[in-house]
């Protein structure tokens, strides 16, 4: 069975994210004074062949793990859903 699997790739919390302090520097010199903590990230969508929902989201932290996302200055979420 074919899972859509949606994965959201942020830098951690606490460490220098200079493309997000480039766009809420960006955002405030266009007067867009009240954004700020912009953290620029990545949105990866899949495709996963799996036996379940479980198994799905199981593949697809390994791949974040061992490719999708850098385990020492990311974090990711998974989502999955029935295609």
């Amino acid at each position: 069975m074919a899972f859509k699997v949606h994965v959201r790739v942020v830098p951690r919390a606490g460490l220098l994210d200079p493309q997000g302090q480039a766009v809420e520097h960006a955002l405030t010199a266009l007067g867009f004074r009240e954004a700020s903590g912009v953290r620029i990230g990545k949105a990866i969508e899949l495709s996963v062949d799996a036996a379940s929902a479980d198994d799905a989201r199981a593949r697809a932290r390994a791949m974040c793990d061992k490719l999708l996302a850098n385990p020492v200055t990311e974090d990711y979420e998974v989502e999955v859903e029935a295609r």
